[in-house]
């Protein structure tokens, strides 16, 4: 399961009660861009260890956004990141997760939606997405990114808000990072998109292969598996590229270095959040360059809306991309995988201020336990 370190309201003791046998977690405390110090990364192993549990993956070494925009002092950027890798492998930490989302990490509309049954979920709208493009954030032409019909609704929605639920919108928007609270504003966010203008795929995708030149050879030297995560959501928003979404983007993020220090964090939320993809197909295709997994499934609605169900009663069949990602490995190697986005429930309902969104305790012991019986009814497990 995903640890967020000592502040984490989820303590090591309860994620090793839910069954889990290791953690993926990271330093939150530091920096985009700074090394880590192999110090600090014995801290934390260490601490893992004590309560019984391994630290297997970590998630994640941050990006820095001037490596995104290809802007900056990227020769230093590239050796600190090299260094985190480097002091990771030292500690025996040879699985990073990573992310290449420009400007917002993961974005929903909705933290606390409710499901018919009185759990909560997060939710993605595109009416209400809209509604903050266009009259929260007033981006330069985004008009051109939604549809009329979306416009309209989303204009309408807005001006049923009064102020406190807008500010409160706006911040579940933008400062929803797990693990860290960044307090930014919309100012903030609008001098962040200013840095991508002239930055379209092609340029995003051209970023990435410098810094992927960069690392994976250093990865490769000390046994370091890299794991890009997927966008999330796997579609553009606020104007800006999103180039790891669909199997196409997929395959050539993969062939830019054909290396098993370079693979996919294969995550079957985010691309379920896309109907266009086959997971299944997708699990099978790139088996054996999937280095860590997360498991959780999306269901969508016909507006073009999602939000975060059970494990096993989204849209995706998670039994079926289990089954063929391991019947088409070539490897008997584990791949660390945890259950993602957990619903908010039972007990946890009545503390939601002291829950990181989608890490609650119950929900995920909960989908961990159906991941677990969906591993012991496939001939070979994870």
């Amino acid at each position: 399961m995903r640890w967020f370190g000592p502040a984490d309201p989820v303590p090591l003791a309860f994620i090793r009660q839910a069954g889990a046998g290791s953690v993926f977690t990271s330093l939150h405390e530091i920096p985009y861009g700074e090394p880590w110090p192999r110090e600090a990364i014995r801290e934390r192993r260490e601490a893992v260890e004590a309560a019984g549990l391994r630290w297997s993956v970590v998630e994640s070494v941050p990006v820095h956004e001037d490596i995104k925009t290809g802007r900056g002092e990227l020769g230093r950027l590239f050796g600190n990141y090299a260094t985190s890798l480097r002091h990771l492998a030292a500690e025996g930490i040879r699985t990073v997760v990573y992310n290449f989302m420009p400007v917002l990490d993961w974005v929903r509309t909705d933290m606390r939606f409710e499901l018919p049954d009185g759990s909560r979920s997060m939710r993605y709208d595109p009416v209400h997405f809209a509604a903050f493009d266009l009259h929260a954030l007033r981006r330069p032409g985004a008009g051109d990114d939604h549809p009329p019909e979306v416009r309209e609704k989303a204009a309408d929605w807005w001006a049923g808000l009064d102020a406190p639920a807008r500010d409160h919108f706006i911040a579940s928007v933008i400062d929803v990072f797990p693990g860290v609270k960044w307090g930014l504003s919309l100012d903030d966010i609008r001098r962040r998109l200013d840095a991508y203008k002239g930055i379209g795929e092609a340029e995003l995708l051209a970023n990435l292969a410098r810094f992927l030149e960069a690392v994976v050879p250093v990865a490769e030297e000390c046994g370091v598996r890299l794991a890009i995560h997927p966008d999330d959501p796997p579609f553009p928003v606020l104007g800006l590229p999103r180039i790891v979404s669909t199997a196409a983007q997929l395959e050539g993020i993969l062939a830019i270095a054909d290396s098993p220090a370079h693979g996919l964090c294969f995550c079957s939320g985010s691309l379920g959040a896309r109907p266009d993809n086959d997971l299944p197909a997708m699990a099978a295709r790139f088996a054996d360059r999937i280095h860590a997994l997360h498991l959780r499934s999306t269901r969508l609605e016909t507006d073009g809306s999602f939000h975060e169900a059970s494990h096993l009663e989204g849209t995706t069949d998670l039994a079926e991309v289990l089954r063929r990602f391991l019947g088409s490995r070539g490897s008997d190697r584990p791949v660390p995988y945890r259950p993602d986005h957990g619903l908010v429930m039972m007990d946890d309902l009545a503390k939601p201020e002291g829950i990181t969104p989608g890490y609650s305790a119950i929900g995920r012991m909960k989908g961990l336990a159906e991941i677990r019986g969906l591993l012991r009814g496939i001939p070979t497990g994870c």
